[in-house]
């Protein structure tokens, strides 16, 4: 995907803007004796961000605008490290709330319908971008935030919600529940809006059947905006992202280099023309492709296909690299298994090695015992680690208001 003549100008916008700053990244670029960019090529020569960066100019220093100018801020959901601070001005948090009003008009989602939020509110961007998009589009806001699973269901059955916005898992958590309790026909769901965590197929479709709604994917991040730069259309053929406010490149996550549109690699996010903590060439990642070509639907944003999984969620097994993602893929091909697992690494000291526990929901239709033999073939063949296999009732694992952990490492807990 190459810059337009409009983002080439904005981009340059953005650097000359920083590098009249004392923010972090304008020393940056004043010190490499940068001064804009002319071209593509002169964009693909700047330094990428991270969000090592964002710790390293903690609390504020990626600040860009005075503080008069500062509304709000935001920091990220992280367990390690400093937190990432990140300010918005009053035009950030109103052109959040355009993109966001844009990604639930895409959904098929009007000012009629009465939209529940689930995701935390606070330092968190989920539930009040959920919100600001809400408001923006007219529609009725139920700001529930996360928890309380009984109050969630009374409030859906009394006014009557057509809209759920919440973290796949706990959408999961909703949809047992509704299930559980019997009450699926007093519910007036229509369509449901998730996002923060990458989720299989496998729980997607338990959360389409047990609710019967349409489900979208929402795209964003805290150094982004938050979520709601971009979501899936009716087709399903990727999610659709708003280029006039942001642009994006895939690079192979190893050289750093851009990849062609339709190859899959790292997301790289340019802010195109966000205020108070702008941020060129961000490294998020998040693992996806450009997908080329028009969509079906008409729309002429491009669109990126589902995120993958992340390149820092890599954990390595006797010398083997593994993903969630695979997890997921060989639990698809077992019948009975659920989309509900974690995996448990540790070391055998008394052995002198590691040591790969994958624990498994699965249905009380199957036999567990030749479920269990199929996991471990699957895992021997596929992925070429032989883990031990437990199998245990759906329902068993806990569920998450936020995002789920899938993999616990102990090998590197007190380094």
């Amino acid at each position: 995907m190459i810059l337009t003549a409009t983002q080439l100008n904005q981009v340059d916008a953005q650097m000359k803007r920083l590098i009249s700053t004392d923010n972090y990244y304008g020393k940056i670029y004043r010190e490499k004796g940068i001064e804009g960019i002319d071209s593509q090529e002169d964009f693909e020569s700047l330094p990428f961000s991270s969000k090592e960066d964002l710790r390293n100019a903690y609390p504020l220093g990626i600040q860009a605008v005075p503080d008069e100018e500062v509304v709000r801020i935001h920091s990220s959901s992280g367990t390690t490290g400093k937190p990432v601070i990140i300010p918005y001005t009053a035009k950030d948090v109103d052109d959040w709330a355009i993109m966001f009003a844009r990604c639930y008009e895409t959904a098929g989602i009007t000012n009629k319908d009465r939209i529940q939020i689930t995701p935390g509110y606070g330092l968190w961007t989920a539930g009040i971008g959920f919100q600001a998009g809400c408001e923006k589009l007219g529609a009725m806001c139920i700001p529930m935030g996360p928890g309380n699973t009984d109050k969630q269901l009374q409030m859906m059955m009394d006014l009557k919600t057509t809209v759920i916005t919440a973290t796949s898992s706990y959408a999961l958590l909703l949809s047992e529940e509704i299930n559980k309790r019997g009450i699926k026909d007093k519910i007036c769901l229509t369509k449901g809006v998730f996002g923060s965590e990458r989720w299989s197929e496998k729980m997607r479709n338990t959360i389409k059947e047990n609710l019967g709604i349409e489900l979208y994917d929402i795209y964003g991040l805290t150094e982004i905006y938050g979520p709601g730069i971009g979501i899936n259309c009716e087709h399903e053929t990727g999610m659709h992202y708003w280029d006039d406010y942001i642009y994006i490149e895939i690079i192979d996550p190893k050289t750093g280099k851009p990849v062609p549109d339709g190859e899959e690699g790292e997301i790289v996010i340019t802010t195109l023309v966000k205020e108070g903590a702008p941020l060129i060439r961000f490294r998020t990642h998040d693992i996806s492709r450009i997908i080329p070509g028009e969509c079906p639907c008409g729309r002429h944003y491009p669109r990126l296909d589902i995120i993958k999984g992340r390149s820092d969620d890599m954990f390595k097994v006797h010398g083997v690299n593994m993903f969630p993602s695979q997890v997921e893929d060989l639990l698809q091909l077992v019948d009975g298994a659920s989309s509900e697992y974690n995996v448990t690494i540790a070391h055998d000291d008394s052995k002198n090695k590691d040591i790969m526990i994958v624990t498994v929901e699965v249905e009380g239709r199957v036999d567990f015992e030749e479920a269990a033999d199929k996991i471990r073939s699957l895992f021997k063949s596929r992925v070429g680690v032989t883990p031990k296999i437990t199998v245990v009732p759906v329902g068993t694992l806990p569920r998450s208001e936020k995002k789920t952990k899938r993999v616990t490492d102990y090998r590197f807990e007190n380094q």
